[in-house]
């Protein structure tokens, strides 16, 4: 898929090579002065680069562009 989410205690080396496109982490996204929400998202982005633009490739031999 092209999101993710994470409930582990991980750190950025841990995303390396990830093929999806952000991680939604769950233990470090906070609400913050009541209103306000911190929300963190990892992501290689490199690699999901990469892996996006085969998924346009195939879209587009598929569709015949």
């Amino acid at each position: 898929g092209i999101l993710g989410i994470n409930k582990a205690p991980l750190v950025s080396i841990d995303f390396n090579h990830d093929p999806r496109s952000s991680i939604y982490d769950a233990t470090l996204t906070r609400v913050m002065e009541g209103d306000l929400v911190k929300v963190l998202s990892w992501y290689d982005n490199e690699w999901a680069y990469s892996e996006r633009v085969g998924d346009l490739i195939d879209f587009m031999v598929k569709k015949g562009i």
